[in-house]
């Protein structure tokens, strides 16, 4: 196995472990072209959007998480991005070439769960890099 497919297999496992929480209802690790790498809907959970929408979520995701990097130098490496809106919480999580999303539910508390998820992800911020 190359250390890529390593690294997708540990993340599928903190996936499935991060869908553990009441309040989420999707975790899905996705790759810098936009596509499901890993990663679903939380078993019961009827999704919002369609395959087509969901897929194009997540291509503008990869998109915006790219152009983020502009300010690392000054600013340092974003740890994660969420946004709330009316019928769920979107949060980012970047690893390396990889991102992780979250979908939760409107009620969360949006940066005790970052820190729960990244607990959950096992990584210092500083050891999280691409393969």
């Amino acid at each position: 196995m190359t250390d890529s497919e390593l690294f997708i297999e540990e993340i599928k496992n903190k996936i499935s472990n991060i869908l553990l929480e009441p309040e989420i209802r999707f975790c899905g690790l996705i790759d810098s072209s936009g596509q499901l790498i890993a990663g679903d809907m939380k078993s019961g959970i009827i999704p919002f959007e369609t395959d087509a929408r969901r897929k194009q979520m997540f291509q503008e995701l990869a998109h915006r998480v790219a152009n983020r990097t502009g300010f690392d130098a000054n600013l340092g490496r974003v740890k994660y991005s969420s946004s709330r809106r009316e019928k769920a919480v979107m949060m980012s999580f970047p690893l390396g070439k990889y991102i992780v999303l979250v979908i939760a539910e409107p009620s969360v508390n949006i940066d005790r769960l970052g820190w729960k998820i990244i607990d959950k992800l096992g990584n210092q911020w500083s050891e999280f890099h691409g393969f």
